[in-house]
């Protein structure tokens, strides 16, 4: 079996028919593999199975679990993104909409990359050219314009305003021993009630400008 490395690049497709379709069940399996077991627990024979395909072809698309692992992350957070536009005048809504999506609609994809940034943590690109880090470095300068334009407190440090929002939005996502005891503790325990709570927190940090 190949032996993976954290630099492993992700291999090119072989031509063959079908391909696509093959190297698509492979890569969703992978997401919901990792989602639910992360890199060190993942099984490339499982994946397989689910991906109704063999070991040797998983192998032949991508070299190693992390090369798989890193082609399934990027793909996941570029879909986060989609689903959760930042607005720099309008925080709380952004907020609103991290929570639904790593709360509700896929709490997996929270899983997902909370793995990543476990087991990876010390195999970044220091130089930071990979797509994530762009996503963030254009939301920070989202942030500035908005701070020149009057939009945004020019107090807060744009780093700090994101990590912030980003942080509070995904609160019930990453305190699930908190999570486990809503029915019993809180005054309202339901979903509508934990994001009315993080939408106010970040509007009383950062208010929506009034147009």
């Amino acid at each position: 079996m190949p032996r993976s490395t954290p630099t492993d690049p992700i291999s090119e497709p072989p031509a063959a028919e079908g391909a696509d379709s093959t190297r698509e069940r492979i890569v969703a399996a992978a997401a919901d593999e990792f989602a639910r077991h992360g890199i060190a627990g993942a099984r490339v024979d499982r994946i397989a199975r689910q991906a109704r395909t063999s070991k040797e072809r998983v192998y032949a698309y991508f070299r190693g679990k992390e090369a798989l692992y890193a082609h399934v992350s990027l793909r996941e957070l570029a879909r986060v993104a989609e689903a959760t536009p930042m607005d720099p005048a309008d925080l709380p809504g952004y907020a609103g909409r991290l929570f639904d999506h790593f709360t509700i609609t896929r709490p997996d994809h929270h899983r997902l990359i909370t793995w990543g940034r476990l087991e990876l943590a010390d195999t970044a690109d220091p130089a930071g050219a990979d797509p994530v880090r762009s996503t963030v470095a254009r939301k920070i300068e989202q942030l500035r314009e908005a701070q020149r334009a009057g939009q945004l407190d020019p107090a807060w440090d744009p780093v700090d305003v994101l990590a912030l929002v980003n942080q509070i939005a995904t609160t019930w996502a990453a305190q699930i021993e908190i999570g486990a005891v809503l029915a019993e503790e809180a005054a309202d325990p339901s979903l509508a009630a934990r994001r009315a709570a993080l939408v106010t927190a970040v509007e009383r940090l950062f208010p929506r400008l009034t147009r």
